[in-house]
């Protein structure tokens, strides 16, 4: 298995974010574009990453609405 710079700085990739949330890659970036969770660009390509604490913070709030809902 080929391990990513992005995971030994605690950044995760559209695709290992997308697989958390169980949602398309599309979904995601759709959102990062909307602000609802944070990504950041890392190239000139302009490749998204996203912190692994606020997708951690992002779940929480989820679990929390379906909770209160």
């Amino acid at each position: 298995m080929m391990e990513s710079g992005a995971r030994r700085d605690g950044m995760l990739t559209v695709t290992e974010v997308a697989r958390m949330l169980h949602v398309h890659p599309n979904t995601l970036r759709r959102w990062s574009k909307e602000g609802r969770i944070p990504s950041y660009r890392i190239t000139p390509r302009g490749d998204r990453r996203y912190k692994k604490e606020e997708i951690a913070r992002f779940l929480a709030e989820l679990n929390a609405e379906a909770g209160n809902g």
